[in-house]
Formats: C-alpha cells, sequence, structure tokens
C-alpha cells in the first residue's frame, strides 16, 4: 500500500457524516433536502488544502479536479445522497473513498499527476424523493428525458424542478452539464455490493462485470367472473390459476439463462372479493440479465408460458412494457485491472454482475471506458438502516480503489 494512502481516515470521515446526517433511524441524506446540502457540504470540506479546483455543473453534479499533465481524465465517481432511513455506506463510501486516492495521487505527484484526476458526487443517484434514479448522471450522459423528469412529483406534491430551484439549479439547463465528459478517458466506482454474494462466498472484493439490463413488464390475464359457490372446478376461467402459475415458472427461466433473476413484484386482482372467481388479475415481472441475448431469451420465453397458462385456464392474456434499459457491460480491460487490484489487496477475487443500477451505468452508455468495484456488504443488505460491512473490508476497498486508480492511469497514458 502506498504510504501516502490512509484508508482509516476514509473510515473516520464517514463515521462524522454518519453521525452529522443520521440518527437511530438510519441516513436521511435525500437529494435536493437541507440535509443532503449538509452532507455536501461536509464532502467539500473534505478537499480543504488540496490543489484542487471544485464546481457543482448545471445538474447539481459536484466536481474536484486535480489538474495533471494531460488534460485526458480519470474520474473516480460516487453519490452522497441515500434513500431515507438508509445505510450508512451505499454511495458515501464511493466519494470519500474518492477523496482519499485524491490525497495520495496528489501527494505522490506534488500537485500534478500524468493523467487529470477528478473525483465526482452525481446528484440524486438513488430517486429516493422523485422515483427517477440516476438523475445527475444520467442528465451529464445526454440520456435524461427532459419531458418525463419534469413532470416527476414528490409525495408532498413538490415538482421537480421547483425542488431543483430551491437548491439553485435551473431545470431547463440541466444536460449542460455534459461538457464535464469532454475529456473523460475512464471512470471508476467503488461501491457496497448490496447483496450477499461476496458474503456467501466469504471474500471481502469483488470485480464488476458490468449492470444488469431490465425487462420490467406488467401481464394481465383475462378470465371470467363467476359466482364462488354454483361454478363448478372445471368450468372456471380463473385468471389468478393462470397468474399463479408464472411463479414457479419464473425460477425456472431464470436458472436457464444462468446468471439472470426474475422477481414478480405484485399481483392485484379484479373484482377483489371473496364470493367470485377472478376475472382479472395483474402481475408485474422484473427480468435482469448481463447478456442481451439471454435477457431477450428469458422475456420470450416468460410470455411464451404465460400464453399457455391463460390458454389451459380458458383465459387470455396481454402483456405492457413499463421499463427496458439494454445491459452495460464494463470495458473488459479495466475489469481486469480491478481483478487485479483486489488479488493485490487481499489475495482473491470473484467477477460478478450488478443487479442494481449505478452511476457507471451510465457511464458506461455514454461510451466512457468504465468499471466498478464491490465491496461485501453484512447480512447482503442495503437500504436499510442495518447496512453495514466490516472495518477491516472497509480498509482494503481503499486500497484496492488505490490501486485501480494507479493501473487506469497508466492505461489511460498509453492510449493517449
Amino acid at each position: 500500500m502506498s504510504p501516502y494512502l490512509d484508508p482509516s481516515r476514509t473510515i473516520a470521515e464517514l463515521k462524522k457524516l454518519r453521525a452529522l446526517t443520521g440518527d437511530e433511524e438510519g441516513a436521511h441524506r435525500v437529494a435536493f433536502t437541507p440535509t443532503w446540502v449538509k452532507a455536501r457540504q461536509f464532502l467539500s470540506s473534505c478537499f480543504e488544502g488540496l490543489p484542487v479546483e471544485t464546481h457543482r455543473d448545471a445538474a447539481g453534479n459536484f466536481w474536484a479536479t486535480l489538474l495533471g499533465e494531460s488534460d485526458r481524465e480519470l474520474i473516480i465517481g460516487g453519490h452522497i445522497d441515500s434513500v431515507p432511513n438508509g445505510g450508512w455506506l451505499d454511495g458515501s463510501l464511493n466519494t470519500l473513498a474518492g477523496v482519499e486516492v485524491l490525497r495520495r495521487i496528489n501527494a505522490q505527484y506534488h500537485g500534478r499527476p500524468p493523467v487529470t484526476v477528478r473525483v465526482v458526487d452525481w446528484a440524486d443517484e438513488e430517486g429516493a424523493r422523485f422515483g427517477k434514479s440516476l438523475f445527475g448522471s444520467s442528465a451529464c450522459a445526454g440520456h435524461l428525458d427532459m419531458e418525463e423528469a419534469r413532470g416527476l412529483v414528490d409525495g408532498d406534491g413538490i415538482k421537480l424542478p421547483d425542488a431543483l430551484r430551491e437548491v439553485g439549479i435551473e431545470f431547463a439547463k440541466v444536460k449542460d452539464c455534459g461538457s464535464e465528459l469532454k475529456n473523460a478517458a475512464a471512470y471508476v466506482e467503488l461501491h457496497i455490493e448490496q447483496g450477499p454474494v461476496l458474503l456467501d462466498k466469504d471474500l471481502p472484493l469483488g470485480a464488476v462485470l458490468g449492470t444488469f439490463g431490465v425487462e420490467r413488464h406488467a401481464i394481465t390475464f383475462h378470465g371470467q367472473a363467476a359466482h364462488s359457490g354454483s361454478t363448478p372446478m372445471d368450468r372456471r376461467k380463473d385468471a389468478f390459476l393462470a397468474a399463479a402459475r408464472m411463479s414457479p415458472e419464473i425460477y425456472g427461466i431464470a436458472e436457464r439463462s444462468g446468471m439472470g433473476v426474475c422477481t414478480i413484484g405484485s399481483c392485484t386482482t379484479k373484482p377483489g372479493i371473496v364470493t367470485s372467481v377472478v376475472a382479472e388479475c395483474r402481475i408485474t415481472l422484473d427480468q435482469r440479465h448481463l447478456d442481451p441475448a439471454h435477457l431477450a431469451t428469458m422475456y420470450a420465453e416468460a410470455k411464451e408460458a404465460s400464453e399457455l397458462f391463460a390458454k389451459e385456464a380458458g383465459c387470455t392474456v396481454s402483456w405492457e412494457r413499463l421499463w427496458h434499459i439494454a445491459p452495460s457491460p464494463f470495458h473488459p480491460d479495466l475489469v481486469n485491472f480491478c481483478d487485479e487490484a483486489i488479488k493485490e489487496t487481499c489475495g482473491t477475487s470473484h467477477r460478478l454482475p450488478s443487479g442494481p443500477l449505478h452511476d457507471a451505468a451510465e457511464m458506461a452508455m455514454a461510451g466512457i471506458p468504465t468499471v466498478m468495484m464491490f465491496t461485501q456488504s453484512l447480512h447482503g443488505i442495503s437500504h436499510n438502516k442495518i447496512e453495514d460491512t466490516k472495518e477491516e473490508h472497509l480498509a482494503m476497498s481503499v486500497e484496492a480503489m488505490d490501486r485501480l486508480a494507479d493501473k487506469t492511469m497508466a492505461w489511460i497514458e498509453k492510449q493517449s
């Protein structure tokens, strides 16, 4: 480990941030709120004494830039916002580890590294307040749907543009921040895993292959209402029966895909009374995979199964797409560097996909070579006040992230 790097300082700063912006119910750094502003002020204070330029862009993303001999940039990303009653590490580990890596690079190169290094805190990664994740990074990447975003409203009836105005952001200009990426040569991001894979393997760190693509649909089975007492079982057109058969089926679909996951997250019925056979049953299906061909196969298999189950139950079925995003594989060279950095730090690495979306996906889709590193989540839980990671794993993650930054900087130099 570099003598200029101090992972214990990052852990201490994470604890300070937790005390400043959380309580016994968890973290409260919801984007565009006073607590988020306070967290941002704390993050900004961590750069004091460093020869960096800091500013907030048109979408509210916070940037700290250490100029290098080359204007080609390594960007270290994260987000300091949280969900309500969230965990102390989700997002904040990324940004505060980035601060420590920047400190080391500044010290080693006496304020002038071979390439420019930037730390970015993306605005509203979580989407907790307005239901739209990756706000700042999608605006920067040029992917933000302005019409959709303009109509977003929080639980108190406040529109997104009005909330942005309260913190000095002009909604109409948010995509102007795209100029921040003009010299981006690589993007790296550290994150807690938020799941149980590394925990189950008893490994502290993993190299992320990419973020899953998502197919999300509402599936409605149409049957016929009938009296529950007078209708024989063999004469029913039970929409719920057809829908229920999808539940075990999706597990087989996911297993055959090799890496994918499928979730039926909701189920509603009509007429919804105890004395009637179900006339209509609507379920939602979320399918995710890293490979686009496998994701397409999963969707096709689910649709075929639904049609079979509907026919066998004397029903019909219709599908409505709710949302789709393509898989976002990370750059193979950077994945290899991440793997090497982890092995040099703790001896063993594991490559895994990310089920949740992250700002890194927006950077990858913008054509910037990208990779993420995961550190183990205790309990396999995130977005919860019990979210936690062993301190020794946090220290390893900062060290491994620093090694990854070094390897990536060297790679950028060779690409120039």
